[in-house]
C-alpha cells in the first residue's frame, strides 16, 4: 500500500464505547517496550506519529490511525509493564478484550514479540488470549537489527517453539531501523484489508 495519507482519528480509553468505524481494522498488540510504536511509524513511512514515551507503558490508550482512507492501523496499549499496580493492568485487560470483542471491523490482530528473547509468560498469555477471543495472530518478531544474521533462524524457531505456533502460522521478522520485513509486513496487512479479487476466492 502506498501510504497517502495518515491521520489519527480515533482515541479511546478505558470507559470509551468501542466506535463503529467504516473501514477495516488491523490491531497491534505487544509489550511496552518490543518497538510497537516505532513499527507503527515505520508502516506508515512517518518518523514519530505513532506516539514513543520514555516510560512503557504510559499510553493507556487505543488509539486509531486512518491510512488513506481506507484503513485504520488500531495501537493497542502495551502490556506487561512492570510498575504498573494490578486495577491499572485489570482495566488494561477490560479495554483490550473489549475492543477484540466489540469492534466490527477487526479483520486481524498482530502481535509482537522481541526476536532476541524467547516469549516470556506474558507473551504466551496475550498469544492464548488472542486465539481465544478468536483470532489466529501475526507474529511480529521485532529488532531483527539486534542479531547477527546466522542467529536469526535460530530465534525464529524459539519464538514459534514459545508461543507454541502452528505451522501455517505467519511469522515475520522485522526491524523499524533497517525497514526489513516491512515490504512483507505489507502484503500480510493488505491481505487482510484489500478487496479480494475473483481468482484469490
Amino acid at each position: 500500500m502506498v501510504i497517502k495519507k495518515v491521520n489519527l482519528d480515533i482515541v479511546i480509553g478505558v470507559t470509551s464505547a468501542v466506535p463503529d468505524t467504516d473501514f477495516p481494522e488491523i490491531a497491534f498488540a505487544g509489550k511496552s517496550n518490543v518497538g510497537k510504536s516505532s513499527m507503527i511509524n515505520a508502516l506508515m513511512n512517518r518518523k514519530s506519529y505513532a506516539r514513543t514515551s520514555s516510560q512503557p507503558g504510559k499510553t493507556q490508550t487505543i488509539n486509531y490511525y486512518n491510512i488513506n482512507d481506507t484503513m485504520y492501523l488500531v495501537d493497542l496499549p502495551g502490556y506487561g509493564y512492570a510498575n504498573a499496580n494490578q486495577a491499572v493492568k485489570a482495566k488494561w485487560g477490560k479495554m483490550v478484550e473489549k475492543y477484540l470483542r466489540v469492534s466490527k471491523q477487526l479483520r486481524q490482530v498482530f502481535l509482537l514479540i522481541d526476536i532476541r528473547h524467547d516469549p516470556s509468560a506474558n507473551d504466551k498469555m496475550m498469544y492464548d488470549w488472542i486465539v481465544a477471543n478468536g483470532y489466529r495472530p501475526v507474529i511480529v518478531a521485532t529488532k531483527l537489527d539486534k542479531l547477527k544474521r546466522s542467529q536469526v533462524a535460530k530465534h525464529v524457531k524459539a519464538v514459534r517453539t514459545g508461543l507454541g505456533l502452528e505451522k501455517d502460522d505467519i511469522l515475520i521478522p522485522f526491524s523499524s531501523q533497517t525497514k526489513q520485513g516491512l515490504e512483507e509486513l505489507w502484503e500480510v496487512v493488505d491481505s487482510y484489508v484489500l478487496p479480494q479479487t475473483d481468482e484469490e476466492i
